[in-house]
């Protein structure tokens, strides 16, 4: 029996096999168009049921399954695996991308609109109704045949190219070792990310120190070895990744980008960024633009100052030269510990993943009342994978997630949660829904246990805020809950979660030195605090410069405008401390805007946008108490439980009492 066609609850991970996706999909897909075909053939008075409840239905099947493979192919990918895969997703991507085009199901959804059933629907359901019309009109339903014919092509194509993207950075990403034979040339660096290089050079059955372009890797290489020669070598593999030889992006990025602008004009918009932003809360790419640039304007001066101040450093310690990009991050590490006597390599063993886990758990605990527990022996993809179960104060099961936390070479890097399940509330009972969290932390090695830098840290708990906005959903219509919201607005619940690991209250309840049980001393913690503002201006402005290009490449760039890679790069050393070199092709890799066929594309600027919220909304837990648990209460209610059944904006009135500030964003950054 194939084990993807009836997926349940329980998912058989360690059942599903290359070979099953494509009948598996096939068996699904079919059975999803019959049910939209009979949707659209009705012959009664269509209602709510017979309608966008069926049309719910029909199509949940394929995107479980669909989830399911995706995720596979992204942590064990193999070259079957990723072949089914790729087999599939245009098929599938063309059948949804159809439903708005039904000239059927638009008739049926029409006149469901204009029925009295239509009045009496719960508000819920009434928005569901609107924004399913909406987004049908901005998907082509009203476009001649000729008009839809054209968009399935472009729809089709763009799933190809995007999913082409994601696997030649995967595969440049994986391609590239650095293997280092001389100890002395590791000078620097610290004896956990030597640790690991040697532990990474004996799991390939090679002498020396190995390294990679995997952040756990990479990072510490960047930040702390001395060899300056080594550092240029990582950095320019890292920066032009995927933009030559076998895995080049260049020709995609170029296609991707004609392909959405002409989507776009074909759906009646001037511009990529209306087309997508036009459900979101900037509404538009004008008002996003205005908004990156309003950002921008306060923060220049900040990273003029903090630049020189780096220069004059650097100077002071007998660097000469042009300050290089693969020199920021070590010299600015070093001006750190100069400033703040600070190492973050200090706080490394008092972050042993088990704790920080453990006190993430606990601060769910006491802000929500919910309690999380580990489930042994469910079906996983990987022995590294954890499973546990989110219960709430009377003992329901709201959520199971995986955890699978460690770089390997078949898994794409980064951090990430994923929706597998969206659990609806029907007749007053809430289903369960089912997730996961995927990260590339620092692994354990024979020695010491797996430990964590503070920005991993913060990384863990970012995405564990956004399972916790899929996890506490209580919404009746699967399409408007959990995480299916604004994009500008989805990165609050997650954001908002890291403010907890800057606060001495919420660190002690897990930040304990690995092999002593000591708390971090007050001494450290304070160094700690001091740094969390050193150079906030540069960070701000190195995400501003990923919004612009973003935003700039979708509104202005044509091919009369040149190479696009030159376009991007002059977007981006407007936001750089130091000269980019010619052959700079960060964007060869930037997934966020090319690995799907939207994801953030018009939408990085919502990182930023995100940020004014959650600093605002962790104002008022600041002024009533980290772990007050009406405040936790009223976030989960406001926030958390509500998905996408109203307007953002009233969302976070509810919760604030008011609009949003950019104040908090700046006083917390230390750039007010």
């Amino acid at each position: 029996m194939n084990p993807l066609v009836d997926l349940s609850f329980d998912i058989p991970f360690d059942a599903i096999r290359a070979e099953h996706v494509h009948p598996a999909i096939d068996t699904l897909l079919e059975r999803a168009r019959k049910a939209v075909d009979a949707i659209a053939a009705q012959t009664e008075e269509p209602t709510y049921a017979s309608t966008l409840d069926a049309l719910e239905a029909a199509t949940e099947p394929l995107e479980r399954a669909m989830a399911v493979v995706g995720h596979l192919e992204s942590v064990a990918s193999t070259p079957e695996l990723r072949e089914a895969y790729n087999a599939v997703v245009p098929e599938v991507s063309a059948f949804f991308a159809s439903l708005p085009l039904h000239e059927g199901l638009w008739k049926v959804l029409n006149h469901l609109a204009s029925s009295e059933e239509a009045r009496r629907l719960s508000p819920t359901r009434k928005r569901f109704l609107q924004k399913t019309l909406d987004d049908f009109r901005r998907h082509g339903a009203e476009l001649s045949p000729e008009g839809k014919e054209r968009l399935r092509a472009i729809t089709r194509e763009l799933a190809e190219l995007t999913s082409r993207f994601a696997q030649n950075v995967l595969d440049a990403t994986a391609a590239f070792e650095l293997v280092i034979d001389d100890e002395r040339r590791l000078a620097g660096l610290p004896p956990t990310a030597i640790e690991a290089a040697r532990e990474s050079a004996r799991q390939k059955g090679i002498d020396g120190w190995r390294f990679t372009l995997h952040a756990p890797s990479y990072v510490p290489l960047m930040t702390y070895l001395d060899d300056a020669a080594i550092r240029e070598q990582v950095w320019r593999a890292y920066d032009t990744r995927a933009s030559y030889g076998s895995f080049d992006n260049r020709p995609l990025v170029r296609r991707i980008l004609e392909l959405r602008r002409e989507k776009a004009r074909l759906l009646g918009f001037s511009d990529f960024s209306d087309l997508v932003l036009a459900n979101r809360m900037a509404r538009n790419g004008e008002r996003a633009s205005e908004f990156v640039r309003r950002l921008r304007e306060r923060t220049e001066p900040h990273f003029r100052r903090e630049n020189e101040e780096l220069e004059r450093f650097r100077a002071s310690q007998g660097g000469t030269g042009p300050l290089q990009p693969w020199d920021v991050a070590y010299w600015a590490e070093k001006q750190r510990r100069a400033l703040f006597d600070f190492d973050e390599e200090e706080l490394r063993p008092y972050f042993p993943l088990e704790r920080v886990i453990e006190g993430m758990f606990e601060i769910a605990r006491r802000l929500y009342g919910v309690r999380i527990v580990e489930r042994k022996g469910l079906p996983v993809w990987h022995p590294d994978v954890r499973t546990f179960e989110i219960l709430d104060a009377d003992g329901t099961m709201l959520c199971r997630f995986y955890a699978d936390l460690f770089p390997r070479d078949e898994k794409r890097g980064g951090a990430w949660m994923n929706g597998l399940v969206t659990g609806v509330v029907r007749e007053g009972k809430r289903a369960p829904h089912l997730g996961l969290i995927c990260a590339n932390f620092t692994p354990p090695t024979a020695s010491r246990p797996s430990l964590l830098t503070h920005r991993e840290v913060e990384t863990l708990f970012h995405e564990f805020g956004h399972l916790l906005h899929h996890a506490f959903s209580e919404v009746e219509v699967r399409s408007l809950g959990g995480t299916n919201v604004a994009w500008d607005f989805v990165e609050l619940p997650s954001q908002i979660m890291e403010n907890w690991c800057w606060e001495r209250e919420a660190l002690d309840l897990f930040a304990r030195h690995y092999q002593t049980g000591a708390p971090i001393p007050d001494e450290l913690f304070e160094r700690l605090r001091r740094s969390r503002t050193y150079r906030a201006a540069n960070a701000m402005m190195r995400q501003l410069g990923f919004a612009r290009v973003d935003l700039d490449l979708h509104r202005e760039w044509t091919p009369e405008k040149g190479d696009v890679f030159e376009f991007a790069r002059r977007i981006l050393q407007e936001h750089s401390p130091a000269p980019l070199p010619p052959e700079s092709a960060m964007i060869a890799s930037f997934n966020h805007l090319f690995s799907d066929e939207v994801g953030y594309a018009a939408g990085y600027y919502s990182y930023k946008w995100a940020e004014v919220l959650d600093a605002d909304a962790f104002d008022r837990f600041q002024q009533e108490g980290i772990f007050n648990p009406e405040v936790g209460r009223a976030f989960r209610r406001e926030i958390l439980a509500r998905g996408d059944t109203l307007p953002p904006e009233e969302l976070f009135r509810a919760f604030r009492g008011r609009d949003p500030s950019l104040d908090p964003l700046f006083q917390r950054a230390g750039l007010a």
